[in-house]
């Protein structure tokens, strides 16, 4: 059986970044230097096998444009994770997203990483 492992995404500010997915509930696993001088990080959510790699290396500048790609989490209480991840200083977006969860839309929100990355937030 073929397995999908990880996601690596190039970074910045590596510690900046790990902030940023501690935030959303992720956990660094293993840290360490790769053989061709890049730091990595690698972040995982209890619960799950598949990893978020994390990749800075000081040679190289990361941009990510607007909607090139993102990641998404699913949560069984969306609003209650939100209201969290919103009190440690992350925006929500679309802006009034409690509002149009109250008028029974989508429960479905986004936060963008500090590369420009975006996160999709579902309710399972």
């Amino acid at each position: 059986m073929i397995r999908f492992l990880h996601t690596r995404i190039r970074v910045r500010d590596l510690e900046k970044s790990i902030a940023f997915y501690g935030h959303l509930g992720y956990i660094l696993r293993e840290s360490k230097d790769s053989p061709q001088g890049n730091r990595l990080a690698f972040l995982t959510l209890p619960g799950n096998d598949v990893f978020l790699e994390l990749c800075h290396s000081p040679d190289y500048t990361a941009t990510c444009p607007e909607d090139l790609m993102h990641t998404c989490l699913g949560v069984p209480d969306i609003i209650g994770y939100c209201d969290k991840v919103e009190k440690a200083g992350i925006e929500i977006w679309p802006s009034g997203w409690r509002e149009k969860f109250s008028s029974g839309a989508r429960k479905m929100a986004f936060v963008t990483d500090p590369d420009g990355y975006e996160v999709e937030i579902l309710e399972n």
